[in-house]
């Protein structure tokens, strides 16, 4: 009795409420609650207005749930190859994969000199500036729409495809790359710029063998969203691959089934993938 006395009393003292008190008090009504009710308030009405007001063109919303439903049973449930074998696609497929690895390679060759301008700890900071600025307008566009850009020069095709996913990589890579060099111990460059070392025997004895393991991973990173890119670049710009295919089985031939086996296929693919890329993290993990 006496110890829990005490405590009232502490608290009491110190914060102002008391053990009885069951419940915190609640946070006051400020300017900015108002400001995120009144937006979710807003959100709520523009929903059930666009719902209410939506030309569904005659059509039965029970319908049109059970037509989807079949068409996603018929496309995952029995997929089959029809307007091309299982090598041909598997040959598509390769064709997709080679545009990622270009692009991820030319990127990532480019992006590791770039970043090294524009890591602040390492370089001249108005020119880490102007280097970070630049990457950031040209990842505000689209892949797609660069690809488009230098389609106008190269034509639309695996040319034009490679250059605009090439462009986009290096800004995502500078950037990854530039921070992972920037969370470089200070005191390490320090020590080696008071030994007499230049500036590139710091990069390849200090900066290098300490961020190997982000290198690869943001790469790798990379190189599987340049793969999906590559997938829908092979419709939207002509660069061919398994993208085409898939464009082809959707809008020509409105073939499902062919549309799931495609599916399946680039999904066994992505698998492969993340799994290899995890054994190599895990090898320089242990090598290190």
């Amino acid at each position: 009795m006496e110890l829990q006395e005490a405590l009232k009393s502490v608290a009491n003292k110190d914060t102002g409420w008391t053990m009885k008190d069951e419940h915190f008090k609640k946070k006051p009504f400020n300017k900015q609650v108002m400001v995120i009710r009144l937006t979710l308030a807003a959100l709520a009405v523009l929903t059930v207005y666009a719902f209410a007001t939506f030309d569904y063109k005659d059509i039965e919303l029970l319908n049109a749930i059970y037509s989807t439903a079949l068409t996603i049973k018929t496309m995952f449930f029995q997929p089959l190859f029809k307007h091309l074998t299982f090598i041909e696609a598997v040959q598509q497929l390769t064709i997709t994969l080679g545009l990622a690895f270009l692009t991820t390679l030319f990127g990532s060759v480019i992006a590791l000199f770039l970043s090294l301008l524009a890591a602040q700890n390492l370089s001249n900071p108005k020119l880490s500036i102007v280097i970070k600025g630049a990457v950031a307008f040209i990842r505000a566009v689209p892949t797609v729409l660069w690809v488009l850009i230098f389609a106008v020069a190269a034509g639309l095709g695996s040319v034009a495809a490679v250059i605009g996913m090439t462009f986009h990589s290096i800004s995502y890579l500078v950037k990854a790359y530039s921070e992972s060099f920037e969370e470089l111990d200070k005191g390490v460059i320090e020590a080696l710029k008071a030994s007499g070392a230049n500036w590139w025997q710091i990069v390849f004895q200090a900066v290098l063998p300490s961020s190997v393991s982000y290198l690869i991973s943001w790469t790798f990173m990379r190189f599987e969203i340049n793969f999906a890119v590559a997938v829908a670049m092979g419709a939207a710009a002509g660069a061919g691959g398994i993208g085409y295919d898939m464009f082809m089985a959707s809008s020509y031939y409105y073939d499902v089934r062919e549309i799931g086996a495609i599916t399946y296929l680039i999904l066994a693919f992505a698998i492969a993938l993340e799994l290899l890329a995890a054994r190599i993290k895990k090898k320089l993990r242990v090598h290190g």
